[in-house]
């Protein structure tokens, strides 16, 4: 098992090796709608994703202000597909009005990130920015060793790692 100090290296560097998330949202009947979408995260955890008014979980996101999200190892350099490092957060999903200083900022973040395709969509006026802040969180290294994200501090973990639900009634 590999140090606390790895684990939370392991987990402090999982945001900037991956670009997208994997996005969870209820619909106004309750229906669950997967998505992903490319995102860009600052120093406090904020998570922002730039999304199409066309798009499904734009409007799941501004009826529930609510999103489970996922972000991934990439399976292709995973050691073991079963063991995938990954951080799931419950997050509060808040819109940023358009045309704010805060939402040209984060957009200027996107196109650092992303590039020339970023001038496109900011031209569009469909095009939104939410903020995802995250109330809960786990980070799961391997096998056996998943850890709770500290909700006071996002860029810790708690340690020792924590059992899974199926692990709790064992």
């Amino acid at each position: 098992m590999p140090s606390f100090t790895a684990v939370l290296a392991a987990y402090q560097d999982l945001p900037t090796r991956v670009h997208s998330l994997m996005l969870s949202t209820v619909n106004g009947t309750g229906q669950p709608q997967a998505s992903y979408a490319p995102y860009v995260i600052d120093d406090d955890y904020q998570i922002y994703i730039f999304t199409s008014g066309l798009s499904a979980h734009t409007a799941n996101l501004q009826t529930t202000g609510l999103a489970s999200i996922l972000l991934i190892e990439d399976e292709a350099k995973a050691p073991q597909v079963f063991a995938r490092q990954r951080i799931t957060f419950e997050c509060q999903a808040n819109l940023l009005p358009r045309g704010t200083a805060d939402w040209e900022a984060v957009a200027d973040r996107f196109e650092q990130r992303f590039g020339e395709i970023i001038s496109m969509l900011r031209s569009l006026d469909d095009f939104q920015i939410f903020c995802l802040s995250p109330q809960t969180g786990r980070f799961v290294m391997g096998f056996g060793a998943a850890y709770a994200v500290d909700p006071g501090n996002l860029s810790q973990l708690v340690g020792p790692p924590q059992p899974g639900p199926d692990e709790a009634s064992a």
